[in-house]
Order: C-alpha cells, then structure tokens, then sequence
C-alpha cells in the first residue's frame, strides 16, 4: 500500500538539496564556531555566510537574525523578552503591562502569553479567520508592550494584512501625545512635554508575526510588512528540524512605518534600546540573546531551504492552489454537506480545513491513516489533546462541528495522481462510518 501524505503544515520532508549542503558539517567541517582555531574559524564563516545569506533573502541587515533551537523557542524569545525588557525600562509611573494577541495564535505564542506577568488581551477573529481590526485597535493602549499576530494560521490557512495592522501599531507608537512612549532626556526618565532637550522614544508596543506557515508561499521581508519581530522555522520548509530564527529589528534596519516617510516623528526606529531580553545566558552568541553553541549544520540547512522556497515561491503556489481547488471539488462531491472551515480568499494555498458534519475527525483520521493516507485535525502541537481546536472554536464552531473537522494540507511532492488515490479512500470511509 502506498503511503499518501498530506499533513504539509505539521511538517515537511528535507529537500534533498538541503540534506547536501548539510553533510560536510556533520564530519568535515565539525569546528565549533565560537573557537578561534582554523577549525572554529571555518565553521564561523559557514554560519555567517548562511546568516547573511538568508539576510538578504528577507531584505534586512545580517544582525537582525537570531537563530534559535526552534520556532517555538523564537516565539518565547519575542514574548517573553519583549516584556523582561519593557518592564525593566518603562517609567515606575506606568500601569500594569499588558500584551495583545489575537484568538487564533499557534500554541507556542498563546501558551507563553497566558503566562507572561502582564494582563493578556485576546482578539476575536470573524468567521472567516480575519482579525477583528477595530476590536485590535482598542486593545492597544498606553500600557501594551506587544502585539503578536500570527500571519497565516496553522489550522485553517487564514491569513492577516500583517502590513495594515503594522500600519494601525505605528500610528499609535508615533503618537507622543498618547504616552506610549517615554521621552528620554539625557539618559533619564523625563515625563515633562514641554521639555525641548534631545530625545528618543521608546519603541512599545512591538510587533510580533509567527510566520511559520507564511514563507513558503507568501512575501515575509519584515521591511515590506512592518514588523519589529518575525518568527521562521526550516522544518516547514523543508528543511531539518530543530532550528528556527526570530528576526530582531535594530538600529541598523530603519523601517518606514509606511505613514511617515521620512520617519522624523516615529524615533522609535532609531532607538538605541534594545528591543528584547535574553532568556539564555552563556557565552553571548547570537548577539547575545541567545547563548549555546551554534547547530552549524542545521543554520546551513536552514539557508538553503529558504533559498529553494524563495526560488519556487511563485511556481509552486500556483501549482498547489490548483491542486487544491481540484481536490477541494472532489471532497465536496464525496460529501455534499461538507464545508470549508474559513474562507478560499486570504488563505494559503496549501490549506483544506473540511467539516464533515458529523463524522467523527478521530474515526476518520485512524480510517484514513490505515488505509495510507496521512492527515490531521489540526495543529501537531496539540494532536494528543482531547479538546476541540480552539482556532475552529475561535471561528465559531461548535463543539461537535471542530470534533467533524479535517486538516488536509499539500506540499512539493503531492501529485494529482495520490489525490486520485486519497479520493478512493475518502469514498471508503464514507461507506464505513456513515
């Protein structure tokens, strides 16, 4: 029986053009790249070399990259040393912190929130998996340190205007008169408006995107969106598990927010603060925020599948949305009923999130997979859990409609051809469990 997987989002087969740059760094370039010997000082070079590399991909300054042991390790990193850093420079004067996420955020970012020490505020997303903007828009004060919105969700494929809602933050960030920035007057905290001493604000609230699912199909140069920290990670681009990265903005990449163009009112894009905190201390590297030894093989594997997903962008989303249209089309007509969690417009290409009304999605997972085809629920991350979806709750669901629900996501090796045949098993579950 041949096996048919189609569970893309939960992670990707190693291109193996990726597995090849890899090898020399398993063996013969094996120097740690903190030593100063040629050995250390050849494996420092591959890594700067891939840094850059994927540096120039994303349109920003090699610096603003920070690699990490994941995407889930990067989402803490933006979470978790945003607020460490804003609690440990913002005026005593400041309420209780709070941070903005919306309702639909990957585990790895609604689960750290929820135990940050600030106040969370939730955004409701409309039916169609889009944020709320104007209820975003209220959730933003004076004392919000960070928004984190997640630019294509995991589960359903909706994707955010990541540009408009940077758009919406740098109003409010350059807006002096608000209080969202402390104005600094010679190093010191200095609350008086009428000061006229140079200054610079302080850049909260920062703007945070999980774009995980986004690159292999959408444009993600943090430039272009507007954002202060992006989050990728290689195993859903088909590269090695275990690395991600969290691009930090800094002085050296000053962004137009896009309202103000020659960015004289909003300084907080010049700010010499340093936008996060470590959570990992050690020998520094990273910039400093994120010490232990580089995963030199992993960081050259990460450049190259992000070089090949670059590459292909464009073909390849063409080819997968029709793939996923057809595909879509058949299900339908195997289950009349059914319906499509989410909307066609603002969603990845690569996405299928089916209700099938009624039919248990665990019965029909252990169907499937038996009869060798692969898919999920939803998020890998919480496949073990007997909750239903928060995302299809969020969207508004019920209960027994998020249990009947479906991932199916395609990737670079799925072919017409194992759909045709992933269709014959659908036909069979069918007969079987209804």
């Amino acid at each position: 029986m041949k096996r048919i997987y189609l569970d893309y989002a939960a992670t990707t087969p190693m291109d193996k053009k990726v597995v090849e740059a890899m090898k020399p760094y398993f063996s013969d370039v094996f120097g740690n790249a903190g030593s100063l010997h040629s050995f250390g000082q050849e494996a420092s070079a591959a890594v700067f070399k891939a840094r850059r590399k994927i540096a120039d991909i994303l349109g920003v300054h090699y610096s603003t990259i920070i690699f990490t042991g994941s995407a889930t390790e990067a989402n803490n990193l933006a979470l978790q040393g945003c607020l460490l850093q804003a609690i440990g420079t913002r005026q005593k004067a400041i309420a209780k912190t709070n941070v903005v996420v919306s309702a639909i955020e990957h585990e790895s970012v609604m689960d750290t929130a929820k135990n940050l020490d600030a106040e969370l505020r939730v955004v409701p997303v409309f039916k169609n998996g889009q944020v709320d903007l104007k209820k975003l828009e209220k959730a933003i004060d004076k004392n919000t340190v960070l928004v984190s919105i997640i630019y294509a969700n995991n589960e359903i494929g909706a994707v955010q205007d990541i540009r408009k809602i940077a758009d919406m933050i740098a109003r409010f960030r350059s807006n002096r008169s608000n209080g969202i920035n402390e104005i600094i007057v010679d190093g010191k905290t200095n609350t008086s408006s009428t000061t006229r001493t140079t200054f610079t604000t302080r850049p909260w609230p920062l703007f945070h995107t999980d774009a995980v699912q986004a690159f292999q199909y959408l444009d993600c140069k943090p430039e272009e969106l507007g954002v202060d920290l992006m989050t990728l990670s290689a195993h859903k681009i088909y590269g090695p598990k275990g690395i991600g990265l969290l691009y930090v903005r800094n002085k050296r990449n000053n962004r137009s927010s896009g309202i103000n163009e020659n960015a004289s009112t909003d300084t907080a894009f010049t700010s010499p603060t340093p936008l996060l905190h470590p959570l990992i201390y050690g020998g520094g590297q990273e910039n400093g925020l994120r010490s232990g030894t580089e995963n030199v093989a992993s960081i050259i594997g990460f450049a190259r599948a992000i070089e090949i997903a670059d590459k292909e962008r464009e073909k390849e989303t063409k080819r997968i949305c029709d793939l996923r249209d057809w595909f879509l089309k058949e299900l339908v007509k195997i289950f009349p009923s059914a319906s499509l969690n989410g909307q066609k417009r603002w969603r990845l290409p690569n996405n299928i999130s089916l209700n099938l009304k009624g039919i248990s999605n665990e019965e029909a997972m252990t169907f499937l997979d038996l009869n060798g085809v692969a898919l999920s629920a939803g998020s890998a991350c919480s496949a073990r859990s007997l909750e239903p979806s928060k995302t299809l709750l969020a969207i508004g669901l019920s209960e027994k409609e998020a249990r009947s629900s479906l991932r199916i996501t395609l990737g670079r090796q799925t072919k017409k051809e194992e759909l045709k045949q992933a269709l014959k098993v659908f036909k069979a579950m069918k007969k079987a469990l209804i």
